[in-house]
């Protein structure tokens, strides 16, 4: 599989890898209580942030299933870290992605995750041939099912009260889409090459 460039460009976003330079921007919504359930680690102080976040910062490569690439979402005009979304190679033989992302409850309802999520997209099908792709989002997040079927995703489970978390029943909904029904993204181009991953 060739190389791809990082970091991405889309519109108003700059999609790179973590730095260690991140934490504070990192730790001002991964620590929320109310993102808690969304995350990968669980944080609730700066050690678990820089924790979570150094586990992040090795997610840049997908050479076998149970790998993940994650990527920070930058706002280009002023360089502020927003959010995040990875990818995950869930399943060679059936070519199964899953993406995940985050985003900091300030910078919600405009846009941004949509934008993010279709350059990862684009790379899932384009770049690393992946058949299927799922999220799976909260069955109390109308944002998120919004965005997922405006990513053209379908509904194809919903999990009741699948998860206890924090003394509350968890209401899980998967979304999948194949690559012939995603319509490929026109705004996403290459920044200048910085270094190349596998």
């Amino acid at each position: 599989m060739p190389s791809f460039s990082l970091p991405i460009e889309t519109d108003r976003l700059i999609l790179r890898t973590f730095e260690r330079s991140d934490l504070e921007a990192l730790a001002a919504y991964h620590a929320l209580p109310s993102l808690q359930r969304y995350v990968f680690s669980r944080t609730r102080d700066t050690a678990e942030v820089a924790n979570a976040l150094n586990i992040m910062r090795s997610h840049v490569s997908l050479q076998r299933p149970g790998d993940t690439i994650t990527l920070a979402m930058v706002r280009k005009g002023d360089k502020a870290l927003i959010g995040h979304v990875s990818l995950q190679w869930s399943d060679a033989t059936a070519g199964q992605g899953e993406v995940r992302f985050c985003i900091n409850p300030a910078f919600t309802g405009q846009g941004y995750s949509k934008e993010a999520l279709s350059a990862v997209y684009d790379l899932a099908f384009d770049h690393f041939r992946i058949h299927r792709l799922f999220a799976r989002c909260d069955g109390r997040s109308h944002h998120s099912i919004k965005l997922m079927q405006q990513m053209g995703m379908r509904l194809e489970a919903h999990y009741r009260e699948h998860a206890l978390f924090q003394g509350e029943w968890d209401e899980e909904l998967h979304f999948a889409i194949l690559d012939r029904e995603w319509q490929r993204s026109t705004k996403v181009r290459d920044l200048p090459v910085r270094h190349k991953v596998a």
